[in-house]
């Protein structure tokens, strides 16, 4: 069973024990996980510490640590040197990917980003979702007219209300924004390095200080998921992340999404486009494997999901 282990309290030290994550707090375990369950580890927490061979065992079996900031964005990850046995041959491919290839990739992710957005909306009943299944359809190679931005500035007024800001360094909505991407973000690195990918070598993200371009490239079509349970609980009045609040969006990994006609947890979603992405750099058609944006229904199971 795949589980975001969020350490939020100050002073907490990681260990390993036969086979188990160890949360201690003054020399006095207070939790255990089964290190084969751990998906990823999120720490917020000031003072936290954590024993080497740790790292090691989760590193061995592709768990990220994810190092989050005050605004629960991550700042830093760590992510194992080897992830698949073709992880050279891949590492080559990724490197040597021409720009038609790159930006016939990027245009796929970006129409399927604008496709959930007016997903979302669409099971929000907000006026206006029927543009952006049409600007999905209207993405280009590269994204050359750069739809992704005109949709996102159409988007978050009406999902969010006319005064929103997307504002990484501000509290309420923005913080639980921030906190449900890293957890996507997370499940999506993991997704990278086990398809033999280099994280830093991304498709359309190029900044140089970036660590996860290629993940922050994937975690485009996956976002509005994030932004529908964000919505949800601003409405019901949350402004804070509370530990109820970080369970909600952990257990987004494991919502299944329409994969291809079948049923598929996020995280498993995450791996397939990305073994896809792998296959499209070695071949160099660009065949990416997406999955089709739920229903109302099933945006409302989403929601709904830890919740009292």
């Amino acid at each position: 069973m795949d589980r975001i282990v969020d350490i939020a309290t100050d002073g907490r030290h990681l260990s390993l024990h036969r086979g188990f994550l160890v949360v201690s707090q003054d020399r006095e375990e207070v939790g255990r996980i089964a290190l084969d369950d751990v998906h990823a580890v999120l720490l917020h927490a000031h003072g936290t510490t954590w024993s080497a061979n740790l790292i090691a065992a989760l590193a061995e079996r592709g768990a990220p640590v994810v190092h989050c900031g005050a605004n629960h964005a991550p700042v830093a990850i760590t992510l194992p040197l080897v992830g698949h046995h073709a992880q050279n041959a891949r590492f080559r491919a990724q490197w040597g990917a021409s720009a038609p290839l790159t930006k016939q990739l990027w245009r796929q992710l970006v129409s399927a980003k604008i496709g959930m957005q007016g997903a979302v909306l669409a099971w929000r009943e907000v006026a206006g979702a029927e543009a952006f299944p049409l600007m999905a359809r209207r993405v280009k190679s590269g994204d050359s007219d750069n739809l992704e931005a005109q949709a996102a500035r159409r988007y978050w007024p009406l999902l969010m209300g006319a005064d929103f800001r997307r504002d990484r360094d501000s509290p309420g909505a923005n913080a639980l924004l921030n906190y449900g991407y890293a957890v996507l973000r997370a499940s999506v690195a993991r997704a990278v390095v086990a398809a033999g990918l280099h994280p830093t070598i991304g498709i359309a993200h190029a900044n140089r200080g970036n660590p996860l371009a290629l993940a922050d490239d994937l975690i485009e079509p996956f976002r509005p998921l994030v932004d529908a349970l964000v919505v949800t609980l601003v409405a019901d009045g949350v402004a804070e992340l509370t530990p109820p609040i970080k369970r909600r969006f952990a257990r987004l990994i494991a919502f299944d999404l329409d994969f291809e006609g079948e049923a598929s947890p996020v995280s498993l979603a995450a791996v397939r486009l990305a073994q896809s992405l792998a296959r499209a750099f070695e071949t160099g058609r660009p065949a990416l494997r997406l999955f089709a944006p739920p229903t109302p229904l099933e945006w409302a199971a989403l929601v709904a999901v830890g919740a009292d």
